[in-house]
C-alpha cells in the first residue's frame, strides 16, 4: 500500500521523514557548531545539538494530536518562538544551576556570547523549530508558518515529504556541512 501522507503511517513509525528533517537541522546548526568548538565549549556544542535533533520532530505531533490540523499551529513563526522561550526557561532555571560553570558570567567570557544557557536554550528550541519549517516548505504541501495572522500558504514545491531519496539527500547535506564545519574548528 502506498504512503501518501504523515497520517497514513503516523511520523513516529516512518523514519524516513525524521531523516530529512535531521538533515536540515544539522545543516543549519553546523555554523554554531563549528563557533561554540572555536572558543572551546565543545560540551555545548554537543548537547545544544542533541539537544536540536531531539526537537526538529516536535511540530509533527501535532498529527497525534485531536482537532489539531496537521502543518497547522505548530508550524509556525510563533510555535517556533513559544518553544524556543519554553527551551531558554528550562535551560536557565533547571539546567543552568546544575552544571555549575555554565552561568552567564561563564558565558559572558567568551567573546562574542554575552548570554547565558537560557539565550542558548533560547536559539536552540527556535532553531529546531525554524529547520523543521524550512524541511517541509520544500514539498507541495507547504507551511502556514504566520498563522494566526495570515493563513497564507507556502511552499517551494520542489519534492513530496515522502521522497526518500530526497530525505537521504538532505541528511547526507547535512550530515556533510556538520563534519566540515567541526573539522574546519579544529
Amino acid at each position: 500500500m502506498p504512503i501518501d501522507s504523515y497520517e497514513s503511517v503516523g511520523f513516529v513509525r516512518l523514519g524516513v521523514y525524521k531523516l530529512g528533517h535531521y538533515g536540515v537541522s544539522l545543516g543549519l546548526y553546523a555554523p554554531c557548531s563549528a563557533w561554540l568548538l572555536r572558543r572551546e565549549l565543545p560540551a555545548l556544542a554537543v548537547l545544544g545539538g542533541a539537544a536540536l535533533l531531539r526537537l526538529t520532530m516536535l511540530p509533527d505531533a501535532d498529527t497525534r494530536l485531536p482537532m489539531v490540523s496537521h502543518r497547522g499551529p505548530t508550524h509556525t513563526v510563533l510555535f517556533a518562538l513559544a518553544v524556543g522561550v519554553a527551551v531558554g526557561l528550562v535551560s536557565e532555571l533547571a539546567i543552568a544551576p546544575t552544571l555549575g560553570g555554565l552561568d552567564a558570567a561563564a558565558f559572558a567570557a567568551v567573546p562574542g556570547f554575552q548570554t547565558g544557557l537560557g539565550g542558548f536554550g533560547f536559539f536552540i528550541g527556535t532553531l529546531a523549530i525554524v529547520s523543521h519549517l524550512l524541511a517541509d516548505v520544500i514539498t507541495p504541501m507547504g507551511i502556514r508558518p504566520f498563522w494566526p495572522i495570515s493563513g497564507r500558504s507556502f511552499t517551494l514545491d520542489i519534492t513530496p515529504a515522502k521522497n526518500t531519496l530526497a530525505n537521504y539527500a538532505l541528511l547526507a547535506l547535512g550530515t556533510l556541512l556538520s563534519a566540515s564545519a567541526i573539522l574546519t574548528a579544529l
